[in-house]
């Protein structure tokens, strides 16, 4: 009986314990979820964007001057103002404050040229006329063929901010048309018009402000070498 005793006293822990105490688990790492990837679309403000480039390629001007002669090069004319930009001031210069282009605005200051009318710097072909996103807004991109030119074939004039456009893309221009009017950009600032010209056409829309000047031209005095 006393064996019998001991015997119990032994076995009755380990029964227990075996039954009535939970099993310790090991502890398992907590592993993050996996990242997931996501497929970006191309950036919309990126210059990369193709509705920054003109809509008519390079490889096109030839033909369309070529079967439309009279639209060649006879002079460039101010954007506004016509001829002489008159009752009109540069807000902004070429060059100044890293500025790629001039910004044209009426002599009465603020919006008081909204709605003026913007005029073709001279005959060429329009390769863009749409709204533009980034503080372009609607914008006008004319290229001028310049045949007897010793340094350029073709060289571009851009403008943007317009209230209104009234031409459209595959349309040949003539110098002085009215082609848009000043505006703001949809209320971004106040009426003016940003002007450019290149000589590298069929670039991106570009920054319009850069510290790099690879393809611009300073508006003013490419104008006054090149009047009718």
């Amino acid at each position: 009986m006393r064996r019998l005793f001991l015997v119990f006293v032994v076995i009755a822990p380990i029964f227990y314990f075996s039954f009535f105490i939970p099993e310790e688990k090991e502890s398992t790492p907590v592993v993050p979820p996996k990242a997931v990837k996501v497929k970006l679309e191309k950036d919309p403000d990126s210059l990369q964007n193709p509705q920054y480039f003109p809509v008519i390629p390079e490889n096109e001007y030839d033909r369309f001057f070529k079967e439309r002669p009279s639209y060649a090069n006879d002079g460039f004319d101010f954007p506004v103002g016509k001829p002489d930009a008159e009752n009109y001031y540069k807000a902004l210069n070429f060059g100044q404050r890293l500025h790629l282009g001039e910004d044209w605005n009426g002599k009465g200051g603020g919006n008081t040229d909204m709605g003026d009318p913007v005029y073709s710097t001279a005959h060429g072909l329009v390769v863009y006329a749409d709204n533009i996103c980034c503080g372009w807004g609607n914008t006008i991109r004319v290229v001028h063929y310049l045949p007897n030119h010793p340094k350029y074939k073709y060289v571009e004039s851009i403008y943007s901010h317009l209230q209104n456009v009234y031409v459209k893309s595959g349309q040949m221009v003539l110098r002085g048309q009215h082609i848009g009017s000043i505006g703001n950009a949809r209320g971004r600032y106040s009426a003016h018009l940003h002007f450019e010209m290149r000589d590298f056409v069929n670039m991106s829309i570009g920054p319009g402000y850069s510290e790099d000047q690879f393809g611009y031209l300073s508006p003013t005095d490419f104008i006054n070498e090149h009047r009718p």
